[in-house]
């Protein structure tokens, strides 16, 4: 059942990898991938199950059938409250349960292996770094960030007014710095600075100015090119560009 899994993970950063992997890939069935996440979850089909690999691959499919199984099993019957919810309801109760269940793998893992205390903090340290798939999903972790940059950017504005009484001198020794600046340096360090704890509506991972992203007209969320498989070249004859999400929740339901 567990394909892609890595080999008995047994250190703190072999079984983050493995957490990592998962998220992914269950990330990308729920944003990415989720207009055939949808339709392989059918009501009418029996209790179906969500599983995320380590090899950044998702799957819908029957629980495993050995007890106890090899691994713990994701929530059970999400293909049954498909059409009796909304789709971006019954999506985050989907994230839910899948952030719940890759906690449980991640420390299944740790029990099995014996980590300790210190081990065990270390880890759940790594895994909480990262914004959870429910956040990831239903924007919240965008919103975290805009909040963010809101109470840095006032407190640079009142640093800024306080700093304003210093005198003649201090802004004279300012302006010349930021003239020293080369044009295309100060450009990537305000790119950094606006946009450095975004984070990809996909994969959730901060954003890098060595790559390619690309923003919804519909949601405002930033993504990865490569998450969303959209390249520089046909970004430029996309006038109105919408993620996988908003173009999901466009589409005619029967």
């Amino acid at each position: 059942m567990d394909a892609g899994a890595l080999n008995n993970p047994r250190t703190v950063e072999e079984v983050f990898r493995d957490f990592k992997g998962r998220r992914n890939a269950l990330i990308k069935a729920l944003t990415i991938d989720v207009e055939e996440f949808f339709q392989q979850c059918d009501p009418e089909k029996e209790n179906l199950c969500l599983y995320g690999f380590p090899n950044e691959q998702w799957e819908v499919n029957l629980p495993a059938e050995e007890v106890p199984p090899e691994l713990p099993e994701p929530a059970l019957g999400i293909n049954f409250a498909r059409d009796g919810m909304q789709e971006k309801d019954w999506l985050a109760l989907v994230a839910v349960h899948s952030d719940a269940w890759l906690l449980s793998v991640a420390f299944y893992f740790g029990a099995r292996f014996g980590f300790d205390k210190a081990d065990r903090k270390r880890l759940f340290n790594m895994i909480n770094d990262l914004p959870t798939i429910f956040e990831v999903v239903t924007g919240a972790a965008k919103k975290q960030v805009k909040d963010k940059s809101s109470i840095s950017n006032h407190s640079s504005g009142s640093k800024s007014k306080s700093n304003s009484k210093s005198g003649k001198s201090s802004k004279a020794q300012a302006k010349d710095e930021e003239e020293g600046l080369d044009e295309e340096e100060q450009e990537e360090e305000e790119e950094e600075e606006e946009h450095g704890d975004t984070l990809c509506g996909a994969c959730g991972e901060n954003y890098a100015s060595d790559e390619f992203w690309i923003c919804c007209d519909i949601c405002e969320r930033w993504f990865h090119g490569k998450c969303v498989k959209i390249t520089p070249a046909r970004a430029e004859h996309i006038k109105q560009y919408k993620c996988p999400s908003c173009s999901s929740n466009k589409r005619a339901r029967p």
